[in-house]
């Protein structure tokens, strides 16, 4: 209860999200000597340099995807594949891709033991997305770019939602809500986050 009044107290209100996070527990995606801070509103540190994204920031993007039952999502950066879990609460099938195998290996690992078979995990190039399985209901990107970018918002369903951090640098990134409409899209800005730059290619 004390983590999801903390979630509260920063803005998530979302019920389904709310219960979709209390189903998902942080501790399986946090490893090593960060374990025992797996339930702090605090992002940390994960394989490949990567980090795993504060709890409150992670309720805050989930509730501005608006994700149905029905829905079909797309996330672009696996990472530790905590995002990922609680959207597979929440929408009808998830793909996630990440540009590290190791970290895509590692979060394919956790799922299974979760038992979240409608999450389908992918190495690969998320600035690309995936477009053989478009158009997407909802993506979700979890590194900023400098702008929405152009190949992910034609993988959008017309009425479709992307949630995604855009910034040029790594100090000052707005979070963005993108609705796609019959003659184009709708921008919202919803508040300032700091992630990793979303970057082309793969990894080591």
């Amino acid at each position: 209860m004390q983590f999801v009044y903390a979630l509260r107290s920063k803005g998530v209100t979302d019920g389904r999200v709310l219960t979709a996070m209390e189903k998902v527990d942080r501790a399986k995606f946090v490893r090593g000597i960060f374990a025992d801070r797996a339930y702090d509103d605090m992002p940390l540190p994960i394989s490949s340099g990567q980090t795993i994204s504060q709890p409150s920031v992670v309720g805050l993007m989930t509730q501005a995807l608006q994700v149905s039952n029905r829905d079909k999502v797309l996330e672009i950066g696996t990472g530790s594949g905590y995002q990922a879990a609680i959207l597979s609460h929440l929408a009808r099938r998830v793909y996630t891709i990440d540009r590290y195998r190791r970290i895509v290996s590692e979060a394919r690992g956790v799922f299974e033991e979760l038992d979240l078979g409608n999450i389908i995990p992918f190495a690969g190039d998320g600035s690309y997305g995936l477009p053989e399985h478009a158009p997407f209901d909802r993506i979700l990107v979890t590194a900023a770019a400098e702008d929405p970018p152009p190949l992910l918002l034609a993988q959008l369903r017309v009425g479709g939602i992307m949630v995604v951090p855009v910034g040029q640098s790594d100090a000052v990134q707005n979070l963005i809500r993108v609705t796609r409409t019959d003659t184009g899209y709708e921008y919202d800005e919803l508040r300032q986050v700091r992630f990793v730059p979303l970057v082309e290619g793969m990894g080591d």
